[in-house]
């Protein structure tokens, strides 16, 4: 079984390319963090986050190009998928990416809550939106 499901914000506006048509692909990274503690030995372990790269496909790609902003908080569920490329100096490099196959808009930003100064449109309350299953 490959599922991942994941807590975290994005880390920057989605980039979205497009291909045949009205087909589209979007990426951003996600980051979550586990919460630091202190041992019983007075010993501080400080907050460790990880950067995931996430990839969203067709319907959900349109999704994030029109609502997901850097700073919202996303409960994302997929696979997890290795690839490997050539970059431009011809070096072999690896990438794991997340294939999402749903996500759950958690939060926004504050200064989100009020207008989409994109589209005109006003977004709902915040209590409306929060915790809302995406009808994908």
């Amino acid at each position: 079984m490959n599922k991942v499901m994941l807590i975290g914000h994005v880390g920057k506006d989605p980039e979205v390319h497009y291909y045949d048509a009205d087909q589209c692909v979007a990426s951003f990274p996600l980051a979550t963090t586990e919460r630091g503690y202190t041992l019983a030995n007075g010993t501080k372990v400080p907050d460790h986050t990880d950067w995931h790269n996430i990839v969203l496909f067709k319907s959900l790609a349109k999704y994030a190009e029109k609502y997901i902003h850097k700073g919202d908080k996303l409960y994302v569920e997929g696979r997890v998928r290795y690839r490997s490329y050539d970059d431009k100096k011809g070096a072999r490099r690896q990438a794991t990416e997340i294939y999402a196959d749903s996500l759950e808009w958690l939060a926004a930003p504050k200064k989100a809550e009020s207008s989409n100064v994109e589209s005109g449109e006003t977004l709902s309350t915040m209590d409306e939106m929060e915790n809302s299953k995406l009808p994908f």
